[in-house]
């Protein structure tokens, strides 16, 4: 892993430029800035720093020369994809409302690489299959984490138009009006669990044949086997529901959220404990 000043201060530098671009966009909702529209600052910012992300975000797992992978660089990488995802929905549908939500926590994510460096993966096990297998799962992770907050938002917006959320003049209802209707939030919300499903069932599959090349048998029933088949299972079952019974609104939040919690704990939330709370690799 990369170490030294330098090292540090790139991840501070991207941390700090997505929360100016947070910044940006909420001072809009205060009608505080001026010059170009933010949607338009945005839609030019947000790649560059999504790729200065992803070049600190390689150096803390391939910058010695050793494949280093742990829940940090995880989230970091499942962040990463999900600013993208947001900024190219951003040209089909308003996205702002949701970057205010995504902004912070990809700050966040780009700076605990540099204090949480990950194990190194055994040189027998950093395969192309494995890299392959990582980029599928995060892939589906970073879908299925803007699926939930997508589900959130309705939430929100359907509480905010019955009249439970204040008196309609804050700055978060002014957020909830940067959002799309709610009909098209719901197709948003179906079509990132629909492809996220694919990639998730694409996930389960090769990490069956990756165990089975690494330990000789096709499948170790651990925690995080256990919770990813588990999500996999919930999100299978609200497709179901929403193909034959139309399932949408609070329902389809319930099952949104359950399997994205499940999601989480299959491999971040448990390498988070191994390796901060236990301190194991």
């Amino acid at each position: 892993m990369p170490s030294g000043a330098f090292y540090v201060v790139a991840h501070l530098v991207v941390a700090a430029l997505y929360l100016l671009l947070a910044l940006r966009a909420w001072r809009s909702l205060q009608g505080e800035v001026t010059g170009p529209a933010p949607a338009d600052w945005s839609a030019f910012a947000l790649p560059v720093i999504a790729l200065l992300h992803a070049a600190v975000l390689a150096a803390a797992i391939f910058g010695d020369g050793v494949f280093r992978f742990g829940f940090a660089q995880a989230l970091s990488a499942t962040l990463l994809l999900a600013v993208l995802i947001v900024w190219a929905e951003g040209f089909f549908v308003p996205m702002r409302g949701l970057q205010l939500f995504v902004l912070p926590l990809a700050a966040l994510s780009a700076l605990l690489p540099a204090l949480f460096h990950g194990v190194p993966v055994a040189a027998a096990s950093d395969t192309p299959a494995l890299r392959v297998h990582l980029l599928v799962a995060i892939s589906a992770y970073s879908l299925l984490t803007i699926a939930a907050m997508h589900g959130l938002l309705m939430a929100s917006m359907d509480r905010h138009l019955h009249g439970s959320v204040g008196d309609g003049g804050g700055t978060f209802a002014r957020i909830l009006r940067e959002m799309p209707p709610l009909l098209a939030m719901e197709r948003v919300l179906f079509r990132l669990i629909g492809i996220g499903f694919v990639l998730l069932t694409a996930t389960v599959i090769s990490g069956v044949f990756f165990t089975e090349l690494l330990f000789g048998r096709p499948l170790r029933f651990d925690h995080k086997t256990v919770f990813t088949i588990a999500s996999w299972l919930v999100f299978a079952g609200l497709l179901a529901g929403r193909f034959v019974f139309g399932w949408r609104g609070r329902t389809a939040l319930r099952w949104t959220l359950a399997g994205f919690l499940m999601l989480l704990l299959a491999y971040v939330g448990s390498r988070f404990v191994v390796e901060v709370i236990l301190q194991r690799v």
